[in-house]
């Protein structure tokens, strides 16, 4: 009875294993919103760290969190290196690509939690009264976090953050 279990034990533990082998290497987790308002608007608050306490929603995770600012004051070259708590961990970014009122990208490196290598676009694009925001992040998908991705929705975690944090673009500029 007891070896039976086990190899069933086995089995699926294995079974979990080749299935998670078998997920994608990379991932990219997206979402748009339309606010009404004009990219010009819009575009300065993301290009600038220093208006992302305005609207982030990563700000608000540690009241307490270590923020440092260098390299250019916004644009190509402008860096951003936090430490927090555990639900802030510690990472840096940098923006390296602008272009006015339509795209900021962002090489993005966390330390912790865990270590990871991402890039970020924030594309802006005109739409009928105004413009659609668009947050993208891509990366490489380590075999632990294919094996994680088996018990949690990585798009959809990160999906809900995107989606406040376009939601707090649309109320700080629409009018």
């Amino acid at each position: 009875m007891f070896a039976t279990i086990l190899i069933i034990l086995v089995v699926i533990i294995a079974a979990m294993l080749i299935y998670a082998a078998t997920r994608p290497n990379d991932f990219v987790v997206t979402r748009s919103a339309s606010i009404k308002a004009p990219a010009e608007t819009i575009f300065p608050l993301i290009n600038d760290f220093r208006r992302w306490p305005e609207w982030s929603p990563y700000e608000k995770l540690d009241p307490g969190m270590r923020r440092t600012l260098s390299g250019a004051e916004s644009g190509k070259g402008a860096a951003y290196a936090w430490e927090g708590n555990s639900k802030a961990g510690k990472g840096r970014m940098e923006i390296t690509n602008s272009v006015p009122s339509s795209l900021v990208s962002l090489k993005l490196d966390f330390e912790k939690p865990f270590r990871a290598n991402n890039s970020v676009d924030f594309t802006l694009s005109p739409s009928g009264e105004g413009t659609t925001v668009t947050w993208a992040m891509r990366g490489a998908r380590p075999f632990i976090a294919k094996l994680m991705g088996l018990f949690m929705n990585f798009d959809t975690l990160v999906g809900k953050d995107f989606e406040a944090g376009l939601g707090n673009l649309k109320r700080l500029t629409e009018r």
